[in-house]
């Protein structure tokens, strides 16, 4: 599953980078994703978009991958260290948290966020 976990690396460099376009062109149409910082979920990429924007307007996440593991088909599990820092640079959370990734068709499906 190395294409898998070299899709899921390229799109946190792009969400790193704030590279929206590069992250979402990884991404199905319908793609569905966690607003964890909001609670709830998005449907698309235009829904994810905005989320991004809004979210990087208020603060400034980083994920950096740690671990990646294909389990069932089309699911990736990826341990990751997230710092999430305020616009003045102070730390508001440094964490380590499991990402898990449903691929189909080569581009992300779905995303979810739980504890490492």
């Amino acid at each position: 599953m190395a294409n898998t976990q070299a899709l899921i690396a390229q799109a946190y460099s792009a969400f790193n980078q704030r590279d929206i376009d590069g992250a979402l062109a990884l991404m199905s149409e319908d793609v569905d994703w966690p607003t964890a910082s909001e609670g709830g979920r998005v449907i698309g990429k235009e829904e994810i978009r905005a989320y991004w924007t809004r979210q990087w307007a208020e603060f400034n996440p980083y994920v950096e991958p740690i671990e990646m593991i294909d389990s069932e088909a089309g699911r990736t599990e990826v341990k990751v260290h997230q710092v999430v820092k305020d616009l003045s640079g102070d730390i508001l959370s440094d964490q380590t948290l499991l990402h898990t990734f449903t691929i189909a068709n080569g581009l992300i499906e779905r995303m979810d966020v739980g504890e490492s």
